[in-house]
């Protein structure tokens, strides 16, 4: 059995809603909750959640929202292995990662999915 690497909840909460949703997920973070913007793109809004940013993503395949979560791993090799040895999902294709992004997705049961990304260096 491989050593479990040592895993920490990531920065990232990303809420994935159908085009029609995202809009009054928008809105209603934004207006009615009063949630602080940080960024805003033609398919993603991203607010202050506490320590965390909250993405707001509109994905035209989608019937209904998903929420998605970042966890991170110091060592990204051995996260991968720990994960496959528990049978745990790799969803990869689900969505592109940035080049040069160190990280991949899986799906935890139930088909909560995760980022499972390497932790940032100090600095």
């Amino acid at each position: 059995m491989p050593q479990r690497p040592a895993f920490q909840p990531g920065p990232n909460i990303a809420m994935k809603m159908p085009p029609g949703e995202q809009e009054r997920l928008v809105v209603f973070y934004r207006d009615v909750i009063g949630l602080e913007v940080l960024a805003e793109e033609a398919h993603t809004t991203v607010f202050r959640f506490g320590a965390m940013r909250l993405w707001v993503d509109r994905v035209e395949a989608l019937s209904q929202g998903e929420t998605w979560l970042q966890v991170q791993a110091e060592d990204l090799p051995a996260a991968a292995e720990w994960l496959a040895y528990h049978g745990v999902q790799r969803r990869d294709p689900i969505e592109r990662l940035p080049d040069g992004f160190e990280g991949f997705w899986i799906a935890a049961p139930g088909g909560m999915i995760h980022l499972v990304a390497g932790v940032p260096s100090p600095g």
